[in-house]
């Protein structure tokens, strides 16, 4: 497990979430959402969206995906938020024990893979059992301080 991206330690700050249960899909979407905006106006974009405030833009998966106000098709991914919302904040924190200015701190690069999957069975009727498989996601995020 490393990052894919090689940065310069001095000005930059990472956090990394290993195998988070939500959608590969709608975390990539929410990745290009975020990614080259200021920190403040990131976690300011995914509080909207937990809150159904401010939908985010599907632009690769959006089949049978109803449009929104002002968009074309988006969706409100709130599980998929939580969990950004909550690895920016590890990001900012790591900035600021580095001694970095977490308030000029830009999201340089954000991004989500497909992890390794649960695997469960599902008791159904009549004795039988079915396959239940739950994906996971890593995301990465490198945050970069500007001037």
């Amino acid at each position: 497990m490393g990052y894919s991206l090689q940065v310069d330690e001095e000005t930059t700050a990472k956090a990394y979430g290993n195998e988070l249960p939500i959608s590969p899909k709608k975390a990539r979407e929410v990745c290009l959402a975020l990614r080259r905006k200021r920190v403040d106006s990131a976690k300011e974009i995914l509080e909207d969206v937990i809150e159904k405030r401010r939908p985010i833009p599907y632009r690769r998966y959006k089949r049978a995906v109803a449009h929104r106000p002002t968009m074309g098709s988006g969706g409100y991914p709130v599980k998929v938020a939580r969990h950004m919302l909550r690895l920016l904040e590890s990001a900012q924190e790591n900035a600021e024990y580095k001694g970095l200015d977490s308030e000029n701190m830009v999201v340089h690069h954000i991004s989500a893979y497909r992890g390794r999957p649960t695997k469960s069975y599902r008791a159904r009727a009549f004795g039988r059992s079915t396959p239940w498989v739950k994906e996971t996601t890593n995301v990465e995020v490198i945050l970069m301080e500007v001037e």
